[in-house]
C-alpha cells in the first residue's frame, strides 16, 4: 500500500536513515519539486543528508495521511529544534511500480502567536 510506503519513507528520513529510505522507496529516474534543491532525486537526497547533519534533533509527527491510490499526501508537524513552534508540512507523492516517482513538499511556518485559535492541526 502506497500510504504505508510514503509514511515509512518519511520516518526513515527523520530517523537519519536516508540511504535506506531512498534505496527502498525512490525511483531515481523520477523528479521532485522542491524549489530550494536542484533537480533530481540524487540532489534531494544530498540535501536531506546535509539537513540531517545540521538538525539531528528534529522532531516529526504525522498528523494526517490522504491515500489516493498512486497519489499520497502526508500532513505533518516538523520542528527543527526544541522550544520552537515548527512548521506544518505537506509531502505529496506519486507512485509508479511501487516506488516514489514524483514528490512535492510545501511548508508553512507556525507563528508563535496565531489569530486562529484552531491552530494548524
Amino acid at each position: 500500500m502506497n500510504k504505508d510506503k510514503a509514511t515509512r519513507f518519511l520516518e526513515l528520513i527523520i530517523s537519519g536513515d536516508i540511504d535506506t529510505a531512498y534505496d527502498t522507496y525512490v525511483d531515481f529516474d523520477g523528479k521532485h519539486h522542491n524549489v530550494y534543491t536542484p533537480a533530481g532525486f540524487d540532489k534531494l537526497k544530498e540535501g536531506m543528508q546535509d539537513a540531517e547533519t545540521k538538525t539531528p534533533n528534529k522532531h516529526f509527527e504525522i498528523k494526517n495521511v490522504f491515500d489516493g491510490g498512486d497519489m499520497v499526501a502526508v500532513h505533518s508537524h516538523l520542528t527543527l529544534s526544541p522550544n520552537e513552534p515548527g512548521m506544518s508540512v505537506v509531502h505529496m507523492f506519486r507512485f509508479k511500480n511501487k516506488k516514489i516517482i514524483e514528490m512535492w513538499d510545501v511548508a508553512q511556518t507556525i507563528p508563535s502567536e496565531s489569530v486562529n485559535s484552531d491552530g494548524p492541526f
